[in-house]
C-alpha cells in the first residue's frame, strides 16, 4: 500500500502519537525506555543504569505508564517495569541505533581528518 492509498489517521490518534513522541523527547525518559527495551528492570536498577535519582526515575516511569509506553508488575515487594509492545521496542532501537551509527561514523571521519 502506497502512502497515497493510506487514509489519514483521525485527529485524536495523531494527538496521542504526538504526546507519546513528546514523552520520548526527554533524554532521561528515552534512556529509561532504551533500558526497558533491553528487558524488564526495577526502579532501583533503572536509576543506577540511567544515572538519575530514584524519585526522578519514578516520576518518569509514572508518565510513561500513563501514556501506555511501559507497564509494571509486582514480584513480591519489587515492582518490575517492562515494555511489552514490540513496535515501541523496534522504534526506539531503530532511531537510537541509527543515530548511534551516525555518531560513530562522524567520529571516524573526524579521526581520519586528524581532529
Amino acid at each position: 500500500m502506497s502512502a497515497a492509498q493510506m487514509s489519514d489517521p483521525p485527529a485524536d490518534v495523531l494527538a496521542e502519537a504526538a504526546a507519546a513522541f513528546g514523552l520520548l523527547a526527554s533524554p532521561s525518559r528515552l534512556h529509561i525506555v532504551w533500558v526497558l527495551a533491553q528487558g524488564e528492570c526495577d526502579v532501583t536498577s533503572l536509576a543506577e543504569r540511567v544515572g538519575s535519582a530514584l524519585p526522578a526515575v519514578s516520576q518518569h516511569l509514572t508518565k510513561l505508564k500513563l501514556a501506555g509506553l511501559v507497564r509494571s508488575r509486582r514480584e513480591g515487594r519489587r515492582v518490575v517495569y517492562l515494555i511489552d509492545d514490540p513496535d515501541i521496542v523496534a522504534t526506539v532501537h531503530g532511531w537510537v541505533g541509527r543515530l548511534s551509527k551516525g555518531a560513530a561514523e562522524q567520529g571516524e571521519l573526524l579521526r581520519g581528518m586528524g581532529a
